[in-house]
């Protein structure tokens, strides 16, 4: 039975998932070189933000197959590595959206009537009225910086409060700003223009201190900003100076470069124009269990062999395109490994094309299906849908990627074509009506077989008695035939053969098939 490791504290309901196809192990607080010593007994690797998984860890973690963040950040994975050696990294995108977006929403009207300090003044003995005058949202402009999940609910709600939408996200469309009431804008006019700032993205190199001393430099001496998106994108001490000298009026901070918050950092000596909480963005009972549960769930179907559905490091795949491309990535598997082995020896260029309606789909996980089929031969269980990108680089594999929609013999087929040290073939594959695999082609030759197991392929002259002799040659060796297909052009001309035979050909009799007159190519194939 596989094991997986919680290293943090999870929500019970993840764990009972886990326990379905696992056993679990909870082992919380582990110092850095106590997890590089067990991990390598696990399969899967189950985290928060108090784990980090180093490349220590990961090179440790030989069995793993899977580290799941309960959460949306990644920042204490090295993904690279774990893409590497070929480990899913999964997290929760959606599991505390709206945990997260209510918080910043909650910061923004907290630091506008001055909540947390009236509410602290109250229980001294005060009633200090005049010294907690707020302002309103209302009609005030609220810049959102990253219009995803968390800044679009920010967005839905703000809107219905009355506030005036302007949003930076060079990811998004016109179009789909505008369904959000929001007027898309440069990062410059943002700063000038809006009375609240609200960040809502990754930290990434781009991103690291977007918020600096230039940028608050241009914002109004009454805007305010909101950080509950990651620590590191504000330049917290150029905060503190603008804050302290009124050039702002004021912030509310979630998440900081260094967490917990340093003792001696200035944000930690300013007054009412700053609100500071613990990283509480994801920090409610609903959101627990929603990220817990997703995660065990991905974690439960990467340990039997299904694929993840937000995998971090899995080019593409992300959730919408994964339910529309699951079927096609069977598919496009079974072809890799069908044309890599009618390829045989080195392959240098492989030419992958979308038809029909899969033409109007995202290609990268097709591809990296594809991929991982052609190499699973030589790599057996080294190759996955993470590293097989990786590996196709490191063997000179040249990737050719096309579209022909117009190609409609099905309503979605695959097409691709291995050029290799020893020819080149092509094989073309679509799907039925009930996701069964068809396979429609074989170096150009028209077919319709379902794939097995074990199969037979040859390249022959169309003549007489020729499947005969290959039917009794196989009776004499004890084959049994599943099934036989030919394919041809032209009459009289070349065509392919596939059989499905019930077990692999015994040594020697691919020879034998060589040998009988008219059969130019002969090939077995395992699935």
């Amino acid at each position: 039975m596989p094991k997986v490791l919680v290293s943090d504290p999870i929500d019970q309901a993840g764990i009972d998932i886990l326990s379905q196809v696992a056993q679990v192990d909870v082992n919380t607080g582990l110092p850095p070189e106590e997890l590089v010593g067990i991990v390598s007994e696990y399969d899967a690797l189950m985290i928060r933000s108090g784990t980090r998984v180093t490349k220590e860890v990961i090179d440790a973690g030989t069995q793993l197959k899977i580290i799941g963040r309960a959460g949306v950040g990644v920042d204490n994975v090295d993904v690279a590595r774990a893409t590497r050696q070929g480990i899913v990294v999964v997290n929760s995108p959606e599991g505390n959206t709206i945990a997260a977006a209510e918080h910043a929403l909650a910061m923004m009207l907290a630091l506008s009537r001055y909540i947390p300090d009236a509410n602290h003044s109250v229980k001294e003995g005060n009633w200090n009225r005049k010294s907690f005058v707020g302002t309103e949202v209302y009609k005030k402009t609220l810049g959102i910086v990253g219009l995803g999940k968390i800044g679009s609910h920010v967005a839905v709600a703000a809107k219905a409060m009355g506030m005036k939408l302007i949003a930076y996200d060079p990811f998004i469309s016109v179009e789909r700003a505008e369904q959000l009431g929001c007027r898309l804008v440069d990062t410059d006019l943002l700063m000038r223009e809006a009375d609240y700032i609200t960040l809502h993205i990754p930290k990434t190199s781009e991103t690291a201190n977007l918020i600096n001393a230039e940028a608050l430099a241009k914002m109004k001496p009454n805007a305010r900003l909101i950080n509950c998106a990651r620590g590191g994108i504000v330049d917290e001490a150029a905060l503190a100076e603008a804050l302290k000298e009124g050039r702002i009026a004021g912030a509310a901070l979630d998440v900081y470069a260094n967490e917990p918050l340093q003792a001696d950092s200035p944000l930690r000596q300013l007054g009412k124009e700053v609100i500071l909480t613990p990283h509480l963005g994801a920090s409610t009972a609903e959101a627990q269990v929603n990220v817990a549960i997703d995660v065990a769930e991905q974690i439960r179907d990467v340990l039997l062999g299904l694929p993840a559905r937000s995998a971090v490091n899995i080019p593409g795949l992300y959730p919408d395109a994964l339910e529309k491309l699951r079927p096609y990535l069977q598919l496009a598997e079974t072809l890799g490994n069908l044309v890599g082995q009618l390829a045989g020896g080195r392959v240098d260029l492989l030419n992958v094309r979308l038809q029909g309606e899969l033409a109007n789909n995202e290609s990268q996980p097709v591809v990296v299906a594809a991929l991982k089929g052609l190499l699973s031969q030589a790599l057996r269980e080294r190759v996955n849908y993470v590293n097989a990108s990786i590996e196709a680089q490191e063997r000179g594999i040249r990737i050719i990627e096309t579209r022909d929609a117009s190609i409609r013999d099905y309503a979605g087929s695959l097409h691709l074509a291995a050029k290799g040290s020893l020819g080149d073939h092509s094989v073309t594959g679509a799907l039925l009506g009930d996701g069964e695999i068809r396979i429609t082609d074989i170096d150009e030759f028209p077919i319709n077989v379902p794939p097995s197991r074990y199969m037979l392929f040859t390249r022959h002259r169309d003549m007489p008695g020729i499947i005969g002799k290959i039917g009794s040659l196989l009776g004499s060796f004890n084959v049994n035939i599943a099934s036989m297909q030919v394919g041809r052009k032209i009459v009289r001309g070349d065509a392919v053969m596939v059989l499905s035979i019930d077990d692999p050909l015994p040594e020697g009799i691919l020879t034998e098939i060589s040998k009988v007159a008219g059969i130019r190519e002969a090939y077995t194939v395992t699935l």
